[in-house]
């Protein structure tokens, strides 16, 4: 089968195209940069030059392809030019649907995310539930708006599905973003200071990338058109999480748990700072609200409607740490 998978040079994206690429799909990849280091490399994968911002570059990768996955976005908590989320997460998936529809594509499946399912109090969120905070940053928004998109597809005739994945983590070539849970977890393991909120008992989602990657195959074979899947792992603490990274490395950095005050000191910080040097700052006051509050998600509707299956927590962090001990050569 052809297969159309954009953002395979991103986190996510990379394993999807190889793991169907593995199972002898013809898998077409749409690619910014040619020089890029993290094209994947396979004799059934097909680069084509293009970006999802300019419709017309896109004609020559999606063409005889049965199926599209679109998991490329601007994945980032600022940037200098705002317009880009739209551009980017909002037009483009729009240019990706609308020659999908033309083409006589088969199934379309959205990676999106739990954000823009938001914040919990104490139950998990699940995928129909009413958001409690509003949209206040540009990720989110786009992301909201997108999804909004596929759904209209949908309706158009294009058989659509949404995942929307947690925080993902585990075993891969490369990372594309400066804070990840992969980075944070190689920081402790290597006994560097590493920072969590205040109080630590917060609960976020945290799910294996394997799992992701089959829950996408599963989404598109099984997912009913027009419907949304989380794609989640367990439900843990900060606290738990690294008291039991700590055990199984037999390595503990140094935990420093962070008031959101002090958070918020150093958010203004960098917003100086960037109108000094036009330097992006790390974090800003709206993500410190994404950071501050639990993220509890149930996966129930993915596992009982596709088959999704989710590794226990433990299972995933034992790969990840061996992956990254032996990748930094700890």
């Amino acid at each position: 089968m052809k297969i159309l998978v954009t953002g395979a040079t991103g986190y996510l994206g990379y394993r999807l195209a190889l793991s169907l690429a593995e199972r002898n799909d013809e898998v077409h990849i749409l690619v910014r940069n040619p020089n890029s280091q993290n094209i994947p490399q396979h004799k059934n994968i097909s680069v084509f030059f293009g970006d999802i911002t300019d419709k017309s570059s896109i004609t020559e990768a999606i063409d005889g392809c049965e199926q599209v996955y679109h998991t490329a976005a601007l994945v980032k908590a600022f940037d200098k030019d705002a317009s880009l989320f739209y551009k980017v997460n909002v037009e483009g998936t729009r240019n990706l649907l609308d020659l999908a529809l033309e083409t006589g594509v088969n199934r379309f499946v959205y990676t999106s995310s739990c954000s823009v399912i938001g914040a919990t109090i104490q139950e998990p969120m699940c995928e129909n539930d009413t958001r409690i905070t509003p949209l206040d940053n540009d990720y989110d928004a786009t992301k909201y708006q997108a999804e909004n998109l596929v759904k209209e597809y949908n309706n158009k005739g294009l058989q659509t599905v949404i995942v929307s994945p947690s925080k993902v983590f585990g075993p891969s070539g490369f990372e594309t973003k400066t804070i990840s849970v992969n980075t944070i977890i190689n920081k402790f393991i290597n006994g560097e200071f590493t920072f969590i909120p205040k109080p630590s008992k917060l609960v976020a989602n945290y799910c294996l990338i394997d799992d992701v990657v089959e829950g996408h195959r599963l989404a598109m074979s099984k997912g009913k058109a027009g419907e949304n899947y989380i794609l989640g792992g367990e439900n843990i603490s900060f606290e738990t999480l690294f008291q039991t990274i700590g055990t199984l490395s037999e390595k503990k950095g140094k935990l420093i748990e962070i008031p959101k005050i002090i958070m918020k000191i150093f958010a203004i910080m960098q917003w100086i700072k960037f109108k000094i040097t036009n330097k992006e700052p790390l974090i800003t006051e709206n993500s410190i609200r994404q950071i501050y509050c639990n993220k509890i998600f149930s996966s129930e509707k993915a596992i009982d409607n596709l088959g999704y299956k989710i590794t226990p927590l433990r299972e995933g962090l034992q790969q990840t740490i061996h992956f990254l001990k032996n990748q930094y050569h700890v």
